[in-house]
């Protein structure tokens, strides 16, 4: 969890997540004209982000909402998002895909953006979401949907990594309450039958799961399909061979336009017992679909849901307004995050995206890694979470993604050790936090007057160029950034000589921040033989003698990335 502004903490990423992550799952602020807030200055740096934390420009004003009256009220918006989207990018794998929730406001400017980052060859389709409840504010067509684009970094990558599909919702709930009548019965009966069907017809199913009504005598649940060629046109004439019904031995009737599958296919699928005779040869026969072979389907292009997480929320502790609803993400994330996937969040709200990445793990002990970014913005006095304690709106999704660990934690005491008896994967409940901060080496500030004062200010301050005020642990963590690791890379603190160092993964890199180095840290540094070794320059206490010595003594054990900063 990271809490800062998500542009500049897209930047510092770039380098350690680069082609890294599989989905980017995003709710940006929509914009209402009422609740969006952007400053009129474009130029967002760290000082954008320091006025952003206090809600006020640097001359000390309150950022105004872009209403609707504005004459650039759809510009601000794109020139918000389009340089986070541009950043965002580079983050996909080529197999990734950016999935973006959107109301009917700005959705056609972000198709447009999206066209041009991504390439309109790239767009993978648009969901609808039906909420099941209109806007009752509305002066014309009251919506009650909202959009979510769908885009892949790289069409063929995206296809060759496999299906786009999602599992059945109702499948195993299905395939559980037949198991369950004929356990009760001990036998296929009729009974068993005729309990399951009456049970579906109560059901909130789809029209395509409660097709899934019939059990044959294998206990298997199946649904009979048209074996008719699907075209107008008629099929090749070996396709109007007829089938022989297995009782009568007479010639059952042809679809009008053939069958749909080869000679080769049918006879197949007669032999595999997957072709349904009527009583007579006087009906045509169908397809047998068996639902434990076709247990997942496409990505349909509408989500029916009306429901809200209020009470989730509220059985959590955790208070924020209009977050995503944990269901309908886990229906987006599940057909594209399979196991060890990253998916990045940079507008994450109450870390609904996490919680969902959190439940999801927990259903099928997947190990999902989630990056969620939050600006710290301050709740309203007035709000439920301010009340509660938080103060900002990044307060609350850490809290809340505390809580949802702590709830499966207290699910799985209870389980009273199900889950090792079932020799399932520990699940990995830990998440680090982070802030975005100023760098901890002074940069040369190139905006300040060239006079010779103010020249040689900054030369004396660039002989320590480390902030004083600096811990161990904030260079360190800028340092793997900037080295291309990740931020969850394994990260031990060990005493070296009577030092501090840090070994980074499983001792592949050295990195020791003492502000005095001695002979004798370097020695024992260097025979551990890691690939790398990073030393503070200050270290040396500029001492040449030590220095030089220092490459030597790398050298001679094979570590030949040896450098200080």
């Amino acid at each position: 969890f990271i809490e800062g502004d998500n542009l500049e903490v897209l930047k510092l990423l770039q380098k350690s997540y680069l082609g890294k992550v599989k989905m980017i799952y995003i709710d940006p602020p929509y914009n209402t004209g009422n609740d969006f807030i952007y400053p009129d200055d474009y130029s967002e740096s760290l000082g954008t982000y320091l006025e952003y934390t206090g809600q006020v420009d640097e001359h000390g004003r309150k950022f105004h909402t872009n209403t609707d009256t504005d004459g650039r009220f759809h510009s601000k918006w794109m020139s918000m998002m389009y340089p986070r989207l541009f950043l965002a990018k580079n983050l996909l794998g080529e197999d990734g895909i950016i999935v973006i929730h959107i109301d009917e406001n700005e959705y056609p400017n972000l198709e447009k953006m999206l066209h041009e980052i991504f390439g309109e060859e790239n767009n993978v389709g648009t969901i609808v979401w039906d909420k099941r409840n209109p806007k009752g504010d509305a002066t014309g067509v009251a919506q009650q949907h909202e959009f979510i684009s769908l885009y892949c970094k790289n069409r063929e990558s995206f296809k060759d990594n496999g299906e786009y599909k999602r599992p059945k919702e109702n499948a195993k709930t299905m395939l559980n309450k037949v198991s369950q009548l004929i356990s009760s019965e001990g036998n296929v009966t009729e009974n068993v039958r005729s309990k399951y069907k009456e049970w579906l017809k109560k059901q909130d199913f789809s029209g395509g799961d409660k097709a899934y009504r019939f059990i044959d005598d294998q206990g298997d649940i199946y649904r009979p399909v048209s074996m008719a060629w699907p075209n107008k046109k008629k099929a090749p004439e070996n396709y109007f061979i007829p089938l022989i019904h297995p009782i009568t031995k007479k010639e059952c009737p042809l679809p009008e336009r053939g069958w749909r599958n080869s000679p080769e296919t049918m006879a197949q699928l007669q032999k595999e017992g997957l072709i349904l005779f009527g009583q007579d040869e006087t009906t045509q026969p169908n397809r047998k679909y068996l639902l434990k072979e076709n247990m997942y389907e496409n990505v349909s292009s509408l989500i029916y849901y009306g429901g809200s997480d209020d009470a989730l929320l509220s059985e959590l502790g955790v208070w924020f307004d209009t977050p995503k609803v944990v269901a309908v993400s886990k229906k987006l994330i599940l057909p594209v995050c399979k196991e060890g996937d990253i998916l990045l969040d940079f507008f994450s709200g109450s870390s609904t995206t996490a919680h969902a990445v959190l439940d999801l793990n927990k259903e099928d002990r997947g190990n999902r890694k989630f990056i969620m970014v939050q600006l710290p913005e301050l709740c309203e006095e007035s709000s439920e979470a301010y009340k509660a304690g938080y103060k900002t709106i990044a307060d609350i999704g850490k809290e809340r993604i505390r809580r949802v660990i702590n709830k499966i934690k207290d699910e799985q005491n209870s389980a009273q050790g199900n889950f090792l008896e079932q020799d399932q994967p520990a699940l990995d409940l830990g998440f680090k936090v982070f802030k975005l901060s100023k760098s901890n080496f002074n940069i040369w500030n190139a905006d300040v007057e060239k006079t010779p004062e103010a020249v040689t200010q900054q030369l004396e301050i660039h002989i320590d160029h480390i902030d004083q005020q600096s811990s161990q642990e904030s260079i360190l963590y800028e340092i793997l950034l900037k080295s291309g690791f990740e931020l969850t890379t394994p990260l031990e603190k060990m005493q070296i000589a009577g030092k501090t160092v840090f070994s980074i993964a499983t001792g592949e890199l050295l990195i020791c921040l003492e502000k005095q180095l001695t002979l004798e840290v370097i020695q024992a540094i260097a025979e551990k033989k890691p690939s790398r070794v990073v030393c503070l320059d200050e270290g040396f206490q500029h001492k040449d003698e030590l220095k030089t010595n220092a490459v030597q003594i790398m050298k001679s054990k094979g570590v030949l990335n040896f450098r200080t900063i």
